[in-house]
């Protein structure tokens, strides 16, 4: 129990913006204007001036984009 107990933790873990950009490779105004689109997870506001990604969120963000490429690549070389 205590594993699941720390994995979600870590899957609720909130990280900021610089760590978002480090693990999508994506500059600020990119999440920004995705986000606008609706393209990209939300950040939750913290206080008045601060936001943080959900790190899950952003993960599985990640993912859809992978398991996209690789379905595209798949398709192409079928």
């Amino acid at each position: 129990m205590n594993t699941s107990k720390n994995q979600k933790i870590e899957n609720n873990r909130l990280i900021r913006r610089k760590e978002v950009q480090v693990k999508t490779g994506l500059c600020g105004s990119s999440i920004y204007a995705m986000m606008a689109k609706g393209e990209f997870p939300k950040p939750l506001q913290l206080s008045e001036r601060r936001v943080a990604w959900i790190e899950s969120e952003i993960d599985q963000w990640i993912t859809e984009r992978v398991e996209s490429h690789r379905a595209t690549n798949a398709i192409l070389e079928a």
